[in-house]
């Protein structure tokens, strides 16, 4: 492993690029996923994250690690995964929405629950809206993996609407949830930089990745919700940075990953805070 990236932020980056609104194409996806796999900061990376809509992937070769992130319907899921492991892809986890903002998501988690146990290989990861039904769903999560399945929660942190950013409290409520109950999760949309920020274009307040990883650190070490909180809304580096560089040749607490459509800028913004070795050229 490179000792160019620390532990604590190896494979943290998925690769989003096929993911809306990316429109590179699959081939192009999977050559630019190769030579990122190639490079001195490969340890940063997570898999390809690939549309279930698009698995006749041509990896050319390369056993790539990749993972299938499903706007497909349950039951289309193990044909899809095993298309992609034919194609010679290591698939190690998939990704499927359990239900909609407002909906109760048990009946969906219960599919995923067979997905689960039908194959035993794969980590599943429900996606659970941060709404009502949430702490049950992530009760039936917890008793899934005490019987030794591997489901865990991911959860959408931003989108096309107001609505769909939590506030600093409501995400640091849910990381103590999953902290609570043992639970690993990964995060999707919104977290487009290292740091919170608001978007001048949209005035959306976007969380920031770096922000998730302190936080998840605090929470680790037992702090309430409110000062969970007060990392999540923290808009300066320094009370972020800090604790990253005091736990980097540690494992990573809770925070599995995240998707970024161009997995070079977390990287760069990695880079430029010092918590990353530059290119060693």
């Amino acid at each position: 492993m490179s000792t160019l990236v620390p532990k604590l932020f190896a494979g943290l980056v998925d690769d989003a690029s096929l993911l809306p609104p990316s429109f590179i194409s699959l081939p192009d996806a999977v050559v630019k996923h190769g030579e990122h796999r190639a490079s001195w900061f490969a340890t940063l990376l997570g898999p390809l994250l690939v549309p279930g809509s698009v698995i006749n992937v041509d990896l050319s070769g390369q056993r790539l690690p990749v993972a299938l992130v499903g706007d497909v319907a349950v039951g289309a899921v193990p044909v899809a995964v095993e298309k992609l492991r034919s194609a010679g892809a290591l698939v190690g986890h998939v990704e499927v929405p359990v239900a909609r903002r407002g909906e109760d998501p048990q009946p969906g988690l219960a599919e995923l629950r067979s997905l689960a146990e039908q194959d035993r290989d794969l980590e599943v990861y429900a996606e659970i809206p941060l709404s009502w039904g949430l702490l049950a769903a992530l009760d039936t999560v917890a008793e899934c993996r005490a019987e030794g399945l591997r489901l865990a929660p991911k959860f959408r942190v931003g989108g096309l609407a107001a609505e769909l950013f939590p506030t600093p409290v409501e995400l640091a409520a849910v990381l103590c949830a999953c902290r609570d109950r043992k639970l690993p999760f990964r995060l999707a949309a919104g977290l487009r930089h290292a740091i919170r920020h608001t978007d001048p274009e949209t005035g959306f307040t976007h969380h920031g990745f770096l922000n998730v990883l302190a936080a998840a650190i605090e929470a680790a070490d037992g702090a309430e919700v409110a000062e969970v909180a007060e990392v999540l809304a923290a808009t300066h580096p320094l009370p972020l940075v800090e604790p990253c560089r005091a736990r980097r040749d540690g494992d990573r607490p809770q925070f599995v990953g995240f998707g970024a459509a161009n997995v070079v800028e977390p990287l760069t913004e990695l880079v430029r805070l010092g918590l990353v070795n530059g290119d060693p050229g």
